[in-house]
């Protein structure tokens, strides 16, 4: 679990493909301190496993499935991707509850200077708006942002000096892909409807809202 707040900006050093996954390595100074094989790492908002920790560096395996939902691949040696560490119990909750599970990418079809600050529109598959709330979470390549507009397939956000200058995103270009994970409080409740809407269509379905037994 994380909290979308990022820790520090990593370099990709190394990404290649190996036998049985891609091996991504990525240089750091910060996140490092501490971190063992074992530990898990959001990298651009998706939660890796560290395989490999000296030098400097951590290494990740990747599967197929997560090169290509994510952007990860995409950052290329030499790309700044954005770290955190897990959350523990006696960290600060700066953001909000963020798993590192990327729901699906997103596109920037908008990014305007306004002042010193920056407004992006972010194209989104139309099936998640009921996920998004004005002045509601959501985490772009594990950055914990507030949502400002929602339409049926783009939603706004707003970037300030300081999260341009600590994440990647102050990086970021009209046309690239970000990964995007939805609030998972929405998620479940978006969730728990559907089972209601289902069990009120048919009652004896598989799928049905059962009752648990504690609440009979």
């Amino acid at each position: 679990m994380f909290t979308g707040i990022v820790e520090e900006t990593g370099r990709v050093v190394a990404f290649e493909h190996q036998a049985a996954a891609w091996r991504l390595v990525v240089s750091t100074s910060l996140v490092i301190q501490g971190t063992v094989i074992g530990d898990s790492i959001a990298v651009n908002g998706c939660c890796l496993t560290v395989v490999g920790c000296d030098a400097g560096a951590l290494s990740f395996d990747l599967l197929e499935e997560t090169v290509r939902l994510t952007n990860v691949a995409q950052a290329g040696t030499g790309g700044v991707v954005n770290l955190e560490r897990s959350m523990r119990p006696d960290s600060k909750m700066g953001g909000h509850f963020v798993t590192g599970h990327i729901d699906c990418p997103g596109e920037i079809v908008v990014l305007e200077a306004r002042g010193a600050d920056r407004y992006l529109r972010v194209r989104y598959p139309a099936l998640y708006r009921g996920l998004l709330v004005p002045k509601g979470s959501i985490a772009i390549d594990g950055v914990s942002l507030t949502v400002v507009e929602v339409q049926d397939d783009w939603f706004s956000i707003w970037l300030i000096p300081h999260t341009m200058e600590v994440t990647n995103l102050g990086g970021r270009r009209a046309g690239d892909r970000v990964n995007l994970e939805f609030d998972m409080l929405a998620k479940y409740i978006d969730r728990q409807l559907a089972l209601r809407e289902e069990a009120a269509r048919n009652p004896h379905s598989a799928g049905a809202l059962k009752r648990p037994v504690w609440q009979s």
